[in-house]
């Protein structure tokens, strides 16, 4: 893979009407941890930190809200909350309204078209992905990164007992970064919330509104953090991506 370089980058173009979304007001039960998953330290650094590190790198003068915990009492002492354009915000109790709440912040201007909306978890996103999205033509139904599934998936029911088993052809995993039209993604969320609907991304909130947002191939190692084996995989992607571009993290 060839050293970093300005076409391996977005452009100005691309990231004009642009803003960013990160939700991080989750609580990391599945670590089993003294404290938020995005607060455990990653090559030294809080996982939160690396994150918005090198999206504040592959988006610059994107203004990037990060949602925060309402008792966070770890922000002050990241490198994050001194980033410029970089704004802190009270999340709410779900993912979704953490997002929501962001795009109502956004909304207050007219400067914002659309909105990218990643998880603070994946520490391994590149600019090459952040380019194929941002490129990819998805609008108005939005799109979002996606990766083949290798294993075969079966259907389990709730005794755990095996009840069919899928095509994975037909199958992706949804990641992030997601693009979405700012006005039409609030609507999704906002009619999502209202009925009750528990959406985990912001791709299913668009699709109960019948949009078909465009899956957009991304890179495996794209990984989200979930449980604490994760981090040293994380780890060993960072280091990877580092070398395959001659020591340009941010690429």
């Amino acid at each position: 893979m060839s050293h970093d370089n300005e076409a391996n980058h977005p452009s100005a173009a691309d990231l004009e009407g642009l803003a960013a979304v990160v939700p991080a007001a989750g609580i990391g039960s599945r670590m089993g941890a003294d404290r938020p998953k995005q607060y455990l330290t990653l090559q030294g650094r809080f996982l939160l930190d690396i994150t918005l590190a090198r999206l504040r790198g592959l988006l610059p003068r994107v203004p990037i809200h990060v949602g925060l915990h309402a008792e966070d009492r770890w922000w002050e002492d990241s490198e994050s909350a001194r980033l410029d354009g970089v704004f802190p915000f009270q999340g709410g109790p779900s993912r979704a309204d953490t997002v929501r709440l962001g795009l109502d912040i956004l909304s207050v201007g007219n400067e914002t078209e659309q909105v990218l909306v990643h998880d603070v978890a994946r520490p391994c996103i590149t600019a090459g992905d952040i380019m194929k999205l941002l490129r990819s033509g998805c609008s108005p139904h939005g799109g979002l990164l996606v990766a083949a599934i290798a294993d075969t998936v079966k259907e389990v029911d709730m005794h755990s007992r095996v009840t069919g088993t899928r095509d994975r052809n037909q199958l992706r995993r949804a990641l992030t970064p997601q693009l979405f039209p700012l006005i039409t993604l609030r609507e999704a969320l906002r009619s999502a919330l209202s009925q009750g609907v528990e959406v985990t991304d912001e791709s299913s909130a668009m699709e109960l509104l019948g949009f078909a947002p465009v899956a957009v191939e991304g890179r495996a190692d794209n990984i989200k953090i979930t449980r604490p084996e994760d981090l040293d995989l994380a780890a060993w992607y960072l280091q990877r991506q580092e070398n395959e571009q001659g020591n340009h993290p941010l690429c």
